[in-house]
């Protein structure tokens, strides 16, 4: 096997794992948040070198601030007051009762 055949397959596998780990974030963010935790903890443990320690202080996944810059949404109050009321009327406005007919024989 040459070695361009050999740096070819490595080019590919490393977007191959680029790929899959962007479509976990996407589907998964609370489990890829887990496994990034998880790997960054084992980097920072004291008798790690002071690379692996600042290579895990950069893994570390982002945590909610408690700011409204943060994006979590589950206070309620970011944005507008008017945006939140006109968000639930228009939820209510777009609901509507499912009715199931039997068939006809």
């Amino acid at each position: 096997m040459s070695t361009s055949l050999v740096l070819q397959y490595a080019v590919i596998a490393l977007l191959v794992a680029a790929s899959l780990w962007t479509a976990l974030r996407k589907l998964a963010p609370q489990t890829t948040a887990r496994w990034q935790a998880a790997a960054a903890a084992a980097l920072l443990k004291p008798q790690r070198g002071a690379f692996a320690q600042r290579l895990g202080r950069f893994m570390q996944p982002k945590g909610a601030t408690g700011n409204c810059g943060d994006g979590c949404g589950t206070c309620g109050t970011c944005g507008p007051a008017d945006a939140s009321a006109n968000a639930s009327a228009n939820s209510a406005a777009r609901e509507q009762p499912v009715t199931f007919h039997p068939r006809r024989k």
